[in-house]
């Protein structure tokens, strides 16, 4: 009878730890989907590129007074946090670099190179705003009254239309995870109710023997813990693998390597899975303390 007894403890508690680690496996991967969203977005704004052109040096102006002068400003944008990197091309690479692109040389044409020497700026994510990017302007326009910058190049309608692709899905994946969040507290709770009611005429007995509410919940209770802690486990050991395929398929993608990044992940699906498992079970048991005979086969 013990074995018997056993036998369906073991088979009713590791379908609860299945059930529980799959839902907690989807939510882990949504979170990281998440994550990894925000990481792609953050990529392809700072993909967006100022290119800074300068003035012309004066004919008064020696090379190593240029030279000192183009630097100092290389520095006022090197600290400034707007951007993540900053890159100077002189005009003579500008020139090399558009015959290339172009297949002819313009050289035997042109008296003179018509380029400018620039920089190519990338900004920051957190910038890459319409007000951001006017900011970024006038600092650039403030310095010394602009007499080192001639103008300022940058795809404002790709800035706008990014901002407003990243906002639509932003909001799609939010609606989503907390229709999802709310679906997989649903899942564990009625995989857990559904336990329980297996138990409900052992809780009866132990009532009716005069067991006290705490006596009774307490086995319960600590049986959710290690149910929610093995659960959690378990959809862990699932992501980490879910994670690695995906790396594997699709490495561009994946931009989520930062082990603050996963670690948040897994112990959200850590937290996630022994409290919602602990909270169902609670209520779950308490339910069955306080029912009558009759209502015990409803």
């Amino acid at each position: 009878m013990k074995k018997l007894i056993s036998k369906k403890g073991f088979s009713s508690g590791a379908s609860t730890i299945i059930s529980l680690s799959l839902v907690l496996f989807v939510v882990g991967l949504l979170a990281f989907v998440l994550i990894n969203a925000k990481k792609v977005s953050d990529r392809m704004k700072e993909s967006i590129v100022f290119t800074i052109m300068l003035q012309n040096n004066s004919e008064n102006e020696s090379v190593e007074i240029s030279e000192n002068k183009r630097l100092e400003f290389e520095n006022y944008l090197k600290n400034t946090p707007y951007f993540k990197d900053v890159l100077f091309t002189n005009k003579e690479e500008a020139f090399e670099n558009l015959t290339e692109d172009l297949g002819e040389d313009f050289s035997s044409v042109l008296e003179s190179n018509p380029l400018l020497d620039s920089y190519d700026a990338n900004v920051q994510a957190k910038f890459v705003s319409a007000n951001g990017l006017e900011e970024i302007e006038s600092y650039i326009y403030n310095y010394k009254g602009a007499s080192v910058v001639q103008d300022i190049f940058y795809q404002k309608n790709l800035v706008e239309k990014l901002n407003r692709n990243v906002r639509n899905v932003s909001l799609f994946l939010l609606v989503f995870c907390i229709m999802f969040f709310l679906i997989s507290f649903a899942l564990i709770n009625n995989t857990i109710r559904l336990a329980i009611y297996s138990k409900r005429l052992l809780i009866r007995t132990m009532r009716l023997v005069g067991a006290t509410s705490f006596f009774i919940q307490k086995p319960y209770l600590l049986s959710s813990l290690y149910q929610g802690f093995f659960s959690s486990i378990l959809a862990i050991f699932m992501l980490i693998a879910s994670i690695e395929t995906l790396k594997k398929q699709i490495p561009d993608f994946i931009q989520t390597n930062e082990v603050l990044d996963l670690a948040f992940i897994f112990g959200l699906i850590l937290i996630f899975g022994m409290i919602i498992s602990w909270i169902s079970t609670f209520f779950a048991v308490r339910k069955y303390l306080n029912l009558n005979e009759n209502e015990l086969y409803n």
